[in-house]
């Protein structure tokens, strides 16, 4: 047998239809891995690639599209991945017995990446590379990467291929057609270009979509490419009936769909989900009488990874990034929003700390799960006020991807543009315990999407407008003195990668604990670094504070000295002095670019007491 590519050179190649929906058709529950098959009814899987083959497919796809390891483990299968996976070659090279081409298939982890999921690029990659590397050591013909909606996810499916085989390579984006016109997305074309200039032999379009929607995908794209093009439609959009999921397209209707998408340049053209053997065998006859569309002879240029805008230069985007990047050291004070509707008392804070050099005030976002004004209402209110900058804390706990997203470009417009990325704290811990949390993504993830934002790029990857970007500064909090230390440096060096442009910490009272951590984390890219402090008010709030907050550590010979310092006037000015001695001690560490002042118990004139000259009018 000639070699795959030496074929889709010169003819038009049949792959094969489904496998999921043929075995929800054959009876295999949807609640079950269907790739666990492959170990636990090999005669059913082999019984239908044997079945395509009759029909007259010459490429069959191994039964391996969601075996990697992320989605196995949601059936306790991830211990299994490599066995699965070679097995899965295994029958497919069985029932081929020479007479077709097997095709390694690996589709999404079924989690999807930060910003849109909750899983790191790296893990992906690593998950896809296990993945490969087992189907890789059967020999298959090829690699089939299909049904990713994200591109960003495809791009680690190739590397990961790539970084353990130079098989001939296929890779696939899905499109759902447009809910108004009924055609493709507009943007399904720039992806499948964009997809083409990657190291990959050939791009496909499946599933998410029927035959008139993939055709308008091909028709428009075949031009573009430069690279043979698969074509592999539903059949058709599924329908209820008596509470199972159809698909209605007749075998001759899918025929007619595949002769139309070869003669628009598809050099390989099966069916994704509902098509059957019949349908394959259908198709087969109408494609013996269609030549393959010439290939362009230049190939578009692209970018090897999803891109948008440049963003706008950091220190631009305001005057608080300014002023941080500029190498001034800076002191932001947290404002507390009211409970009530009367921000006031806020307010009159804010214009009070803006009069004695504070850089910029920090709003909480309903913290330890209480229910406060808005730090957006109060940053605005403030900055009417008295023309103080505000940084918006902004917490994952209550919103869904699209409030958030929502939210951030209304920030942006809004001038708000600070932003501290916060995971927020689960309702259980606050006042509203039976509140429903949201946690569609962490820290980690919205840090990644409003960098996405900067880009002009929305949290799925698309251009938001013409030439429309958001100029968001955005930063993150981290804990120095976290008991698992190793975790908080794992995750500190994730919000660097993902895109995070200054950090607020804990109040620290062991510079020690601090300077270990920075030392910890000086290996990533240096972002400035605001240490966070807090003044204690009195020996009892010392207590309560090192054993009854989470993440704070105060030494015993912090909580010693209160202790000994008399009355609770005397614990207060005790209190200032250590903030103020620690104060002086962290500054002198190359990696602090500023601090982060709580008010004890709201009083903003005891952050001047700590801070001092720091704060001077400019």
């Amino acid at each position: 047998m000639s070699g795959f590519l030496a074929d889709i050179a010169q003819r038009v190649l049949l792959f094969d239809g489904a496998m999921g929906s043929e075995f929800y058709r054959r009876g295999v529950f949807i609640n079950r891995a269907f790739e666990e098959l492959n170990v636990a009814d090999t005669e059913l899987v082999e019984s239908i690639h044997a079945d395509y083959l009759r029909a007259g497919a010459e490429v069959l796809t191994t039964n391996t599209f969601g075996a990697n390891p992320i989605r196995l483990r949601d059936f306790g299968l991830a211990e299994r991945t490599d066995e699965i996976n070679r097995a899965g070659v295994r029958l497919a090279r069985k029932a081929a017995a020479g007479r077709a081409y097997v095709a390694a298939s690996i589709g999404p982890t079924g989690h999807g990446l930060a910003p849109t999921g909750r899983l790191d690029p790296g893990a992906a990659f690593a998950a896809f590379r296990q993945q490969a590397a087992a189907l890789e050591q059967e020999g298959p013909d090829l690699f089939l990467l299909e049904t990713f909606y994200d591109v960003r996810e495809l791009w680690q499916a190739v590397r990961a291929v790539r970084a353990v085989s130079e098989r001939p390579l296929v890779a696939c984006i899905a499109v759902n057609p447009d809910p108004v016109t009924g055609g493709p997305p507009a943007d399904a074309v720039d992806r499948l270009v964009q997809v083409a200039s990657w190291k990959v032999d050939a791009v496909g379009v499946n599933c998410g979509a029927g035959p008139r929607t993939v055709l308008e995908v091909i028709e428009a794209a075949a031009h573009r490419v430069g690279k043979p093009i698969l074509a592999q439609p539903n059949a058709g959009h599924p329908q209820d009936v008596d509470g199972r999921r159809m698909y209605m397209a007749s075998p001759e209707y899918m025929a007619e769909y595949a002769r139309r998408l070869a003669q628009k340049g598809a050099r390989m053209v099966g069916g994704c989900c509902g098509t059957t053997p019949a349908m394959i065998r259908e198709m087969r006859s109408f494609l013996r009488s269609v030549r393959p569309a010439a290939l362009p002879a230049e190939v578009r240029e692209a970018a090897a990874e999803p891109a948008g805008l440049p963003p706008v230069p950091v220190a631009e985007r305001t005057e608080f990034a300014r002023r941080l990047y500029s190498g001034k050291f800076c002191v932001s004070v947290e404002l507390d929003p009211p409970r009530g509707l009367d921000p006031e008392r806020s307010v009159r804070g804010a214009a009070w700390l803006k009069a004695r050099g504070i850089d910029v005030i920090n709003i909480a976002d309903g913290p330890r799960a209480t229910a406060r004004m808005g730090p957006m209402a109060l940053g605005l209110l403030a900055r009417g006020a008295s023309g103080i900058e505000s940084v918006i804390h902004y917490c994952c706990r209550d919103r869904n991807l699209l409030g958030m997203q929502m939210d951030l470009i209304g920030a942006h417009a809004l001038g708000m543009r600070n932003v501290l990325a916060v995971t927020g704290d689960p309702p259980k811990m606050g006042t509203y315990p039976d509140a429903t949390a949201v946690f569609d993504i962490d820290s980690i993830g919205l840090i990644t999407g409003i960098q996405q934002l900067n880009r002009g790029l929305d949290f799925s990857g698309r251009p938001l407008g013409e030439g429309e970007q958001t100029a968001l500064f955005v930063g993150a909090g981290c804990n120095p003195a976290h008991v698992d230390l190793d975790l908080e440096v794992d995750r500190f060096e994730r919000k660097v990668a993902a895109g995070a442009e200054f950090f607020f910490s804990q109040p620290v009272y062991d510079e020690a604990m601090l300077f270990h951590f920075l030392d910890r984390t000086d290996r990533v890219p240096k972002v400035p670094f605001l240490v966070g402090i807090l003044p204690l008010a009195s020996s009892k709030n010392a207590e309560f504070l090192h054993n009854e907050v989470p993440g704070m550590q105060i030494p015993e010979a912090v909580r010693d000295r209160m202790r000994q310092a008399g009355g609770r006037d005397a614990q207060r000015e005790v209190g200032i002095a250590i903030a103020r001695e620690t104060l002086e001690r962290v500054r002198e560490h190359p990696r602090v670019r500023g601090v982060y002042v709580y008010p004890p118990f709201g009083s903003y004139q005891r952050v001047i007491d700590v801070v001092g000259e720091l704060a001077t009018p400019e």
